[in-house]
């Protein structure tokens, strides 16, 4: 039996738990990050995305902590 490996998709709007799971962090910690204006966000209908470019940016505001 043999398993296909797939590649990832590349988004360009991602559920909070595949956002989560991208940032390597939890998704509750996803929901708090978006809740207190870190990490934007848009809304369709009643669900929540974030772009990739929010999350990219994200990543690149994060300040490294000194040796």
């Amino acid at each position: 039996m043999s398993t296909a490996i797939t590649a990832p998709v590349d988004r360009l709007l991602y559920k909070p738990e595949e956002a989560a799971e991208a940032l390597a962090i939890g998704r509750s910690t996803v929901y708090e990050l978006m809740a207190e204006g870190a990490l934007r966000y848009i809304k369709l209908g009643r669900t929540r995305r974030i772009r990739r470019i929010d999350l990219e940016a994200y990543v690149a505001n994060l300040a490294p902590l000194p040796n």
